[in-house]
């Protein structure tokens, strides 16, 4: 409780409900938002943030429109520019949006759709029998965050052309000139007002544009990048006609397959299913949920459906053919390890969570998948039995990892005498309120000894690793569990992973990753990151895990008070601006710095910089750490020769 809180001396005291009271709250202190007010007000609630990807998802709401024309069988090809002067477009050669007077609003239909709210061709099914819009919203709400926003409909051979700023019509719809195109164009300016920053990025276009292509076999998407050096860069076309087979296969590019694709579709009155799998040696489990094309991050009742499926398929099939011995039995998880698939299904009236569809809600869906999953997955295991043996085997062999992992951690459970024992290299702090403690992983004993120095006892607690800890990305549940590194940070933290994780039982509000500032440390730091992605996910999503910068450069001159800087680019600067005479020192690890210097640059709450680590894009996070960290050495070789000519900072 606040010290300046105070309590009404009667303990009867009531709220000041009174009429002087009543007069302060009147009708004039209601506000009504009209039009698209409310989108700008209130951005987050439509497009989730007004970060980086929020401003993305501007494009992929226009996208999505132009996705639609597609699945109704009425585009082909949809185009996405980037323009120099930082606006984008999406052009389709769809339909057009309709231009004709609608009666109820006396105005051109693409009126009333690009500039008010929940008005759309998706509500009675007429005009979509399936789409990735439900409320409505998707066009005018870009229009209303929008500086400027143009619309080009090419219909009836004719060019009908309309602009907006930030919401309201500026230009109304009027015929500009005659065309032999079929299609909508739809250019925007993002409102720098809104954003955080309003530039695109290529490559996170490319990625949702490259999976819209998959999921729509035959369709033809073509991002252009004007602002790309590279004339390679300036032009991708994506277009795959085997679809989600193709899909899965890219998914698993990084991978060594240890079954062919599987892959097939069932029609059902409302709705269709369409699923992919693909076994391999890795560890991880991906699977891709969507709806309507739309990609449902959290899952939904398509993703429990195959993974009930898959279970009990399996499981039946093993047993028919006794591939499963004695007393082994393999659970879900067991049947899911290294398995890539996607789930897609098409529905006539798709429910969501939220504006942002990050989750399916159709409870009739879960049905569907398994009976399809059931129907065709059981057949074509009985028709390629060496291919269900495979997989068997590799749920088996997962079954028997987790097992042994299981007695390894109750073995050394009642070697510490006490499941929840803590480590013997940490330093804890003395406060034992979970929300002000943080906790510092650092490299090595070396480190240990000035961050112990240099902490604020009352809430911050040291743990020192060991050199590199075991890449959880190629390791078996068992491998990992045994290592000693994993147990302690695990132990620290205090809250369990996997299943029996329990973020109530957090010990530290922030977890915070400190090493030297070189190749090395970078390594480690990629390693402690590898392990929170795939064992702890859970802390990154709540933002408890951080990266600690620490100085490369101490930069003084005669008496004067020492800056410290990240970059060579820095130190340049400021040695220019400093003149002769200067004392450049290069930190070669936290061990040279002194429990001050440490103190001042990396874990004082008031000066330091850390960097709060979220998951953006979770299949793309997905893919960097397969590529970099996973078993297979090609990709690693591949992203090694691309990107080494740009390398910026190399210790030799």
């Amino acid at each position: 409780m606040n010290e300046n809180t105070q309590l009404p001396e009667d303990d009867d005291a009531q709220p000041n409900n009174g009429p002087e009271a009543a007069a302060s709250y009147t009708g004039e202190d209601i506000q009504v938002l009209k039009g698209l007010e409310g989108v700008r007000h209130r951005p987050a609630m439509y497009i989730g943030s007004t970060s980086e990807t929020g401003l993305h998802h501007l494009v992929y709401e226009i996208v999505d429109n132009s996705i639609d024309e597609v699945m109704g069988g009425y585009a082909s090809r949809i185009t996405v520019r980037l323009h120099k002067d930082g606006s984008v477009s999406v052009e389709d050669n769809g339909r057009g949006v309709p231009v004709d007077t609608m009666a109820d609003e006396n105005r051109p239909a693409v009126e009333v759709i690009y500039t008010t709210l929940h008005a759309g061709g998706k509500f009675g099914g007429s005009a979509y029998k399936v789409s990735g819009g439900l409320h409505g919203v998707g066009s005018s709400v870009v229009n209303a965050l929008s500086e400027r926003f143009q619309v080009e409909v090419y219909r009836d051979g004719q060019v009908h052309y309309l602009a907006c700023e930030r919401g309201d019509l500026t230009h109304p719809m009027e015929i500009t000139g005659t065309t032999k195109k079929q299609g909508t164009f739809v250019r925007f300016w993002p409102d720098p007002q809104i954003f955080e920053t309003t530039e695109f990025k290529a490559t996170i276009l490319e990625e949702r544009l490259r999976e819209l292509a998959f999921l729509n076999a035959g369709c033809e998407i073509v991002l252009i990048d004007d602002l790309a050096d590279d004339e390679e860069d300036r032009k991708k076309k994506f277009k795959f006609r085997g679809g989600i087979s193709e899909y899965v296969k890219y998914l698993n590019r990084n991978q060594e397959a240890i079954s062919p694709v599987i892959h097939f579709t069932k029609e059902f009155d409302d709705a269709r299913v369409e699923i992919g799998l693909q076994w391999n040696s890795g560890y991880r489990e991906r699977i891709n949920g969507y709806a309507n094309n739309i990609f449902t991050k959290d899952g939904g009742t398509h993703v429990v459906g195959l993974k009930t499926a898959l279970t009990r398929v399996l499981n039946n099939y093993a047993t028919k053919r006794d591939l499963i011995k004695g007393k082994e039995s393999v659970t879900g998880d067991d049947v899911r390890e290294g398995l890539t698939a996607v789930a897609s299904v098409w529905l006539t009236h798709p429910q969501f969570e939220g504006q942002t569809k990050s989750q399916l809600g159709n409870s009739e869906v879960k049905g569907l998948v398994e009976q399809a999953v059931g129907e065709f997955l059981g057949m074509y295991l009985d028709e390629n039995p060496g291919v269900g043996k495979k997989i068997i085997e590799r749920a088996a062999s997962a079954a028997r990892a987790r097992e042994a992992a299981k007695r390894a951690r109750d073995i050394e459970r009642k070697k510490a005498g006490l499941a929840s024992s803590l480590p013997g290299k940490l330093t804890e702090c003395s406060d034992r309120n979970p929300d002000n403690c943080e906790l510092f992983i650092v490299e090595g004993d070396s480190a240990a000894g000035p961050a112990k120095a240099a902490r604020n006892r009352n809430f911050q607690a040291i743990l020192p690793i060991r050199g590199k800890i075991l890449n959880v990305e190629k390791a078996t549940m068992h491998k990992v569990l045994q290592n000693q590194e994993v147990a302690n940070i695990i132990s620290a933290l205090g809250t369990s992973f996997g299943p029996t994780i329990n973020l109530d039982k957090l010990r530290y509000n922030k977890t915070v990753i400190l090493t030297d500032a070189d190749v090395d440390g970078a390594h480690i730091r990629t390693l402690l990151l590898t392990f929170f992605f795939n064992f702890l996910p859970e802390l990154i999503e709540q933002g408890h895990v951080y990266i600690a910068l620490n100085p490369l450069f101490r930069i003084r001159k005669g008496k004067s008070k020492p800056a410290y800087v990240f970059t060579e680019a820095e130190r340049d600067a400021i040695v220019k601006e400093l003149g002769g005479n200067v004392e450049v020192t290069r930190f070669k690890g936290l061990g040279e710095m002194n429990p001050e210097e440490l103190w001042a640059c990396t874990m004082n709450p008031e000066t330091r910089t850390l960097l709060k680590v979220n998951i953006e894009d979770q299949k793309h996070a997905e893919e960097v750490f397969e590529r970099l960290m996973g078993t297979e050495v090609q990709p690693r070789k591949r992203f090694i020769t691309e990107y080494a000519r740009t390398v910026k900072n190399l210790d030799i």
